[in-house]
């Protein structure tokens, strides 16, 4: 992925807007989607990036050479570190991790600190200011243009210690007799329940798999764990872009006593070695926008990360055309079940 040379459109509000930022001692999180991290290390006094999205953290950490710069769920701080002058958060679209980025970030803010939320309006940008509430005695927008905004605060309230444990959101999974606790945080796929797509892949997936697995797009976990609780000798990887599902992931595989392998890639980025199956709930979301890029490449790209007579199942909504690139990439792909809403469809090598 090629950094933008045109910033997002929060960004280009932001540059209107660098005043804020001058000399400050900066906390920036949340949606980051471009490189304007790169103008904020540049005025600010010193900078600290919290990215929830490993591409355009894996894009931009070696070139905010004097930042800090994090790609994780649950910002710690340095030891005896000094608090922050100001906190910009892009906002991403649900509403709960907002309020979940807000708790975990405003403990590192010094009294009075400055608390800027950025925003697209279909993003609900213009609904945020009560999530502003237990931090600040008042909000206001800013500044407006190409259709974000721009919500300004001060941190004014006494702020919690943050607790991890808090925002986890637990359901069970009781599906072909395999019982599963899943959990998740705030910002994942399906958070806190089974989305029907999944539902339809694990009950149309062989009863006979071994060796070894991908699951791409991974999310909480649910079909990594799904299958190493009914297929004992197989071995998984579990890869994401998504911080939040990634974190999500290791927590379900830790309560349900399994173990995997869990890590970052951008599609097939950090991926080395052949596998047996690969499976996936393509996501085909980008942020806020749809985006079938990663999915599209995922299956263009799948074919050289099986093993001879190794195969390539995927669930997807009935509305987008995954057949054409299946047909492109396998000499021939089966659709091995659909409902009135998701199809499963898998491949051969």
């Amino acid at each position: 992925m090629a950094l933008n040379q045109v910033f997002s459109n929060p960004s280009q509000v932001l540059q209107r807007n660098e005043a804020l930022f001058t000399g400050k001692s900066i906390l920036v999180a949340g949606n980051i989607d471009d490189s304007y991290p790169i103008n904020l290390e540049r005025i600010a006094s010193s900078s600290c990036f919290c990215f929830n999205d490993f591409r355009y953290y894996d894009k931009l950490k070696d070139k905010l050479t004097s930042s800090d710069v994090h790609f994780t769920a649950d910002y710690q701080g340095k030891e005896n570190q000094e608090k922050f002058d100001l906190l910009l958060v892009y906002i991403p679209k649900a509403k709960n991790e907002i309020e979940y980025l807000l708790a975990n970030l405003t403990p590192h803010l010094k009294e009075n600190a400055d608390i800027i939320l950025v925003g697209e309006k279909k993003c609900g940008i213009k609904s945020v200011a009560p999530l502003l509430v237990p931090y600040s005695e008042y909000s206001n927008a800013i500044d407006s243009a190409r259709h974000c905004s721009v919500i300004y605060a001060q941190l004014s309230k006494p702020v919690a210690t943050f607790n991890q444990q808090q925002w986890i959101k637990d359901y069970q999974l009781n599906i072909n007799d395999i019982s599963l606790t899943i959990r998740s945080l705030p910002g994942v796929f399906s958070f806190g329940e089974l989305d029907k797509g999944s539902e339809l892949l694990l009950n149309n997936l062989p009863d006979d798999l071994s060796g070894q697995g991908l699951d791409f797009g991974c999310g909480a976990g649910v079909l990594s764990c799904y299958l190493l609780k009914k297929h004992q000798q197989l071995q998984l990887d579990l890869i994401d872009v998504n911080v939040y599902a990634l974190e999500s992931a290791k927590l379900t595989l830790e309560k349900n006593a399994l173990q995997a392998n869990v890590f970052a890639s951008d599609v097939f980025s950090n991926v080395n070695k052949e596998y047996d199956l690969l499976l996936s709930n393509p996501p085909f979301h980008s942020g806020q926008k749809t985006n079938y890029d990663a999915a599209e490449e995922f299956i263009s790209k799948s074919v050289n990360f099986l093993k001879k007579k190794g195969k390539l199942t995927i669930v997807a909504n009935k509305f987008l055309r995954y057949e054409p690139l299946l047909t492109v990439t396998y000499k021939k792909f089966f659709e091995d079940a659909q409902n009135n809403k998701f199809k499963v469809l898998s491949c051969l090598k």
